[in-house]
């Protein structure tokens, strides 16, 4: 099992959650990081589809979403370098050939969520990996915002957005939704992509 002991069950049944990813001080970081960009208007509703097809669709997609790209803040910087670290991982000891990684913030006011799907778009296979990494200190059962996870025979699991927690599962096929939240809800999330 490699240093940050994730690739392992990620193999092992398709999903990963690790407490505790990051330490509060490093959350917080992050949501300074989120709100000064927010503060400053990067932040745009999340739209669904592909390409031509991209709209608006709150009955679905209620988030607004933040890409982190350059220039970035430094604890952003930092949390590019600890994600760097896990995907040289992947490929090391789980074969998968990762090569990027793209990542958004993600804000969820009360009462969104994000409906029923999955991460990979119709005939597209980069992404092979998705991550989410929760933001919510002070978070408490039944406040909603849970990523509901499926598996091949339609069970899922809940798992509730605490903060430092990270996700990780492999993309292909794997149907997922958020919870509708009743408190505001932040994360980051993302995928490790293979080349084109």
């Amino acid at each position: 099992m490699g240093a940050l002991g994730i690739d392992a069950g990620l193999m092992a049944d398709g999903v990963v959650i690790r407490d505790q990813f990051l330490a509060p001080p490093r959350v917080r970081a992050l949501k300074q990081c989120a709100h000064t960009r927010r503060a400053r208007g990067d932040f745009d509703p999340a739209r669904i589809g592909s390409d031509r097809t991209l709209q608006r669709r709150e009955d679905i997609r209620g988030d607004s979403i933040c890409w982190i790209a350059a220039p970035l803040l430094a604890a952003e910087a930092t949390l590019l370098d600890d994600l760097e670290q896990l995907r040289l991982e992947f490929n090391r000891d789980a074969l998968l050939g990762l090569f990027e990684l793209e990542l958004h913030y993600a804000w969820y006011p009360p009462g969104t969520g994000y409906a029923r799907h999955v991460d990979q778009p119709r005939g597209r296979a980069q992404r092979r990996v998705s991550l989410m990494l929760y933001l919510n200190e002070d978070w408490t059962p039944g406040a909603g915002g849970e990523l509901r996870i499926f598996d091949a025979n339609d069970r899922h699991r809940d798992v509730e957005p605490f903060a430092g927690r990270l996700v990780c599962f492999l993309t292909a096929g794997r149907e997922h939704e958020v919870r509708p939240t009743r408190c505001p809800r932040l994360s980051i999330s993302g995928w490790f992509r293979a080349r084109d």
